[in-house]
């Protein structure tokens, strides 16, 4: 079975960049969509980002737009999340979640109630 897992975060200050990894495991990346979320203390899981296979035009969150640009490199299983111009309210446990290409797709509706498939995520904290 195919599994996600990220890596890339730390601490840095609002305005820092970082960059957020997904490797997929036991499985072709290129047949999945793959989606970002994250969480923070006492808040739910929210969608951050979604891209497709192929996809010219990935999904973002409101909050995040122009901020943040997701990408996928399937020869090497691996999507990422480049954060550019971080605020302490992107502080949260960021996670990267998939689902076949055969059922799904980012117009589908980007909410985690979709995703069965979590890694253990890594933290993004932004504070001065």
């Amino acid at each position: 079975q195919v599994r996600f897992a990220e890596s890339g975060g730390g601490s840095v200050q609002p305005g820092d960049s970082l960059r957020l990894s997904c490797v997929a495991s036991g499985g072709a990346l290129d047949s999945w969509v793959i989606a970002w979320f994250r969480q923070a203390p006492g808040k739910e899981r929210e969608a951050v980002s979604c891209i497709n296979t192929g996809d010219p035009n990935p999904v973002y969150a409101d909050s995040v737009k122009g901020r943040f640009t997701v990408s996928r490199d399937n020869a090497e299983n691996t999507a990422y999340l480049q954060m550019n111009s971080l605020k302490p309210e992107d502080t949260a446990v960021y996670y990267c979640s998939g689902l076949p290409t055969t059922v799904y797709w980012c117009g589908d509706g980007v909410h985690a109630s979709k995703f069965a498939l979590w890694g253990q995520g890594t933290q993004v904290t932004v504070s001065s």
